[in-house]
């Protein structure tokens, strides 16, 4: 412990300060407010202490350890038929998805309990493993002529 006040690192540093503390019965609030942190730190680094000993001193992985997920299996099909039609069939101005669109009309059609992010939309096609590409916008003449001046039939 002693040696890890003299650590480069300053997530050793802290617990150690904290667990030293601790050992010289000072109490939460005090340890707090000497370390400049809140004191749910100090009970949580005290807590890890006694359940796992010294690997508290190791910092570990700040992922969750359990991504959630927005669709069920069941929304995930449902969310797959659904990009298989147009969004026009759900009276949508539009005839291109985009996964802003496929969030909205997924909690419209009640696949998701709220409305949700179109990242989540992204994350869900990956598990379906679909490819999904940006929705190109293609420029049309308003001009009747433009396709023959394109297959060059217009003398």
């Amino acid at each position: 412990m002693q040696a890890g006040l003299r650590s480069s690192d300053a997530f050793v540093l802290r617990r150690c300060q904290i667990l030293l503390a601790s050992a010289r019965s000072e109490r939460a609030g005090t340890i707090a407010q000497q370390l400049g942190c809140h004191k749910q730190t100090v009970l949580t680094v005290l807590h890890c202490f006694n359940a796992s000993g010294l690997a508290v001193l190791e910092e570990g992985s700040s992922r969750p350890h359990r991504l959630r997920t927005t669709f069920s299996q069941e929304a995930l099909e449902g969310l797959q038929d659904l990009l298989h039609r147009s969004p026009s069939d759900f009276d949508k101005p539009t005839s291109l998805w985009t996964l802003e669109l496929a969030a909205q009309v997924s909690f419209e059609q009640g696949f998701t309990p709220r409305l949700i992010s179109d990242e989540s939309v992204r994350r869900a096609l990956k598990r379906l493993r679909t490819n999904w590409k940006r929705a190109k916008h293609w420029i049309t003449s308003p001009n009747p002529h433009s396709l023959l001046k394109k297959t060059h039939e217009i003398d």
